[in-house]
């Protein structure tokens, strides 16, 4: 979201950031930026007086669940406006793989049909004029599984400015790393499974071989169950929020994300290319970012080949290296800003200038749009005038 807002920013647009959610202490300093902030609320109307004043030209709606709550106002409030959904990854395939995991069963792609998840998070990308996808994968998945028509998907995965030599020459070497680390949110599930199958199988696998090694677990919102984990006398540490996940990634030798289920880019791994460390991963960890033969490190599915893989990674310098090498090299092709940037904001313009055509031809679009305005529309004003008498 916030190279998106950079991205508008750089075009000169006036940017609005309108959010439901609470204050938190973590939250990026947007009005630095330049951005404007505002507070709304789900299912009250003065969201309507906002958005009507506002009068925006694009709307981005960020994950299908906002896209729920307010795109319908949007198109009632400011019908000119360009709707952009902003996936963040494909959520139903997340639900589907994990669902799959817990019972034991290989996952495969069909099963997405049955999910809940699937049929609400496509209903949203037809709603919206544009759905951006930050994996080739999932763009697979929307339009060879759902028939998603193609002008209505943009690939735009991170950008980032290329490495130069400079910056890579100042990150540490194989010498002055050192360990393992981990990271990543609690509260997202793939990553505590993760950490799960760590503390499990892999870790105590990679202790036999290397029994001073320690792993430094970093993420947000730790519960008591994952303190619980904690274990110093076994090198397995939970550490909590990194306060600078860049920093943190710098001091490691080796990066391991055993993720047994999830979707979209893991920015952990594209983040540790960034900055030199090798990765272990799984070929779920590899999606959307490089084919497991080409991954700086290794790809493994099975607990027993990645721990071997992460302490082969940890003591063999020339393999370190080159694994390193290799992350740069991804992070320079297929991140590189200038290669999607300028095509993603001309396709906005494009899309804005001939709007009216652009729907006409997403008639399951308008459908679903009309269908929805007749059903949640009205289910918004009842829970909006059930909260009212509730203050009387």
């Amino acid at each position: 979201m916030i190279q998106l807002i950079r991205v508008f920013i750089e075009e000169g647009w006036k940017v609005t950031f309108a959010t439901a959610a609470g204050e938190s202490v973590y939250a990026a300093d947007l009005e630095s930026m330049g951005v404007k902030t505002a507070t709304i609320k789900i299912n009250c109307s003065s969201f309507d007086s906002l958005i009507k004043k506002s009068n925006p030209d694009v709307v981005l709606f960020d994950r299908f669940m906002t896209e729920e709550q307010f795109g319908w106002r949007v198109a009632e409030q400011c019908p000119d406006a360009l709707r952009i959904l902003d996936t963040e990854d494909l959520h139903c395939l997340r639900h589907a793989r994990q669902r799959a995991w817990n019972a034991g069963i290989e996952f495969v792609p069909p099963m997405l049909f049955e999910e809940e998840t699937a049929r609400r998070e496509i209903a949203s990308i037809y709603r919206c004029d544009l759905s951006l996808m930050i994996s080739e994968a999932e763009i697979n998945i929307l339009k060879n599984l759902f028939m998603i028509p193609a002008n209505l998907i943009h690939y735009l995965p991170y950008l980032y400015d290329p490495l130069s030599t400079e910056q890579i020459q100042t990150l540490p070497g194989f010498e002055e790393r050192n360990g393992f680390v981990s990271i990543g949110n609690f509260l997202h599930e793939p990553n505590r499974n993760a950490v799960l199958w760590l503390k499990d199988e892999i870790w105590p696998k990679i202790r036999q071989l290397l029994p001073d090694a320690e792993l430094h677990i970093y993420g947000a919102y730790p519960s008591n169950k994952e303190f619980e984990l904690h274990k110093p006398e076994d090198g397995f540490l939970i550490k909590g929020r990194a306060e600078n996940a860049y920093d943190v990634l710098k001091k490691a030798r080796v990066l391991l994300a055993p993720l047994r289920f999830g979707a979209g880019l893991k920015g952990k791994l594209v983040e540790a290319m960034r900055c030199g460390l090798p990765t272990v991963t799984t070929v779920i960890g590899t999606e959307g970012i490089s084919e497991p033969t080409d991954w700086p490190g290794k790809v493994e599915n099975d607990a027993e080949l990645m721990a071997k893989s992460a302490v082969r990674l940890h003591r063999d310098q020339s393999l370190w290296v080159h694994s390193r090498d290799c992350g740069f090299r991804i992070i320079n092709e297929r991140f590189h800003s200038s290669n999607f940037r300028n095509g993603f904001v001309e396709q906005l313009y494009r899309l804005k200038s001939t709007l009216p055509l652009h729907r006409r031809e997403n008639f399951t679009g308008a459908m679903l749009m009309h269908h929805t305005v007749a059903s949640t529309k009205y289910m918004a004003k009842w829970i909006e005038v059930k909260n009212k008498l509730k203050g009387l």
